[in-house]
């Protein structure tokens, strides 16, 4: 079992910064992809960015410039640090690692539980 427990978010004003975590624990073998989603009302799942094993990063156009993601291989955990805050950043962001686990012989997509960001005008 591979369990992804997230941590941060909150409410900030427009402008202020936040900085979320997302730890992976259990039978894990090994770490692909680490990153981040998010999903406003009414819209749909949108990556934000993502990590690859090797360090390679990849930012969706709203995050260019303010948000920094980061892995630590030795903790299995992603940090997305969140600067200059926008009311339209206000979504419920996600986690998304590629494991491979103890049981299973490939690499699968498991799921943060999700954590509210709400940014104040």
């Amino acid at each position: 079992q591979v369990h992804l427990v997230q941590s941060g978010g909150g409410l900030v004003q427009a402008g202020g910064s936040l900085r979320l975590s997302c730890v992976a624990s259990g039978r894990i073998i090994s770490i692909d992809t680490m990153g981040w989603y998010r999903q406003a009302s009414g819209k749909e799942r949108e990556l934000v960015a993502d990590i690859t094993s090797s360090g390679n990063i990849h930012y969706v156009e709203p995050a260019w410039g303010r948000f920094t993601i980061s892995r630590d291989n030795a903790k299995n955990t992603v940090y997305l640090q969140m600067n200059s805050l926008k009311p339209e950043d206000t979504a419920v962001y996600y986690c998304a690692i590629e494991i491979k686990s103890g049981d299973i012989d490939y690499f699968r997509l498991y799921w943060g539980q999700g954590t509210q960001v709400t940014v104040s005008s």
